[in-house]
């Protein structure tokens, strides 16, 4: 009776969902937009549909993931560019690129900045030392370079969240209170 009891405690145990959030990002490449979408677990949203809006809501383009997860975007307006995508199961990638970076993409300048902003500092004479063709070597480079790491931190973000490990102490705090309860009913039937 207590080995039925016991199989019973342990089928009806919570297991730990498989559930996974959505990676969304876009950063400049060059003279356009490019994103990744996918998933923390390290799938990547193959072939999937992007649309693009502006902050008034209109389309502004449509754009499908390769099979890495990634795309790229041809800016034609220094506007917010708002890159939304459904991914099944109810997951959606929403992600904005504000407008004063997509102004700098097409080379126009940036909207007003807002006042908290207005005093950042400049970087144009910092790039002004590197031609064009050398900016666009390094950014590939570092793009390539960066696109593992943003997966891995994104899983590791994923897998190890205070919710995991607050999980994990309940479940050993469960299993020593059905150790103890067990022993005490065996120490009261005998």
């Amino acid at each position: 009776m207590k080995y039925l009891f016991l199989s019973l405690a342990l089928c009806a145990a919570p297991l730990p969902a498989l559930a996974h959030k959505v990676i969304a990002g876009v950063f400049a490449a060059g003279e356009a937009i490019e994103g990744e979408l996918g998933f923390s677990n390290g799938e990547m949203a193959v072939d999937t549909e992007v649309v693009v809006t502006g902050p008034d809501g209109d389309e502004l383009g449509r754009v499908r993931t390769d099979e890495d997860g990634f795309f790229l975007f041809k800016p034609s307006a220094a506007v917010a560019h708002t890159f939304r995508a459904d991914l099944g199961a109810g997951h959606v990638a929403d992600v904005t690129m504000p407008a004063d970076e997509v102004a700098a993409i097409l080379g126009v300048n940036a909207p007003e900045p807002a006042p908290e902003q207005a005093g950042a500092p400049q970087t144009a004479a910092s790039t002004a030392a590197l031609n064009e063709a050398q900016l666009k070597a390094v950014a590939e480079a570092i793009r390539n370079e960066m696109r593992p790491l943003r997966r891995e931190i994104a899983a590791y973000r994923e897998h190890n969240d205070f919710q995991t490990i607050l999980g994990g102490i309940g479940y050993i705090v469960g299993l020593f209170g059905l150790g103890f309860y067990l022993a005490a009913r065996r120490k009261l039937n005998s």
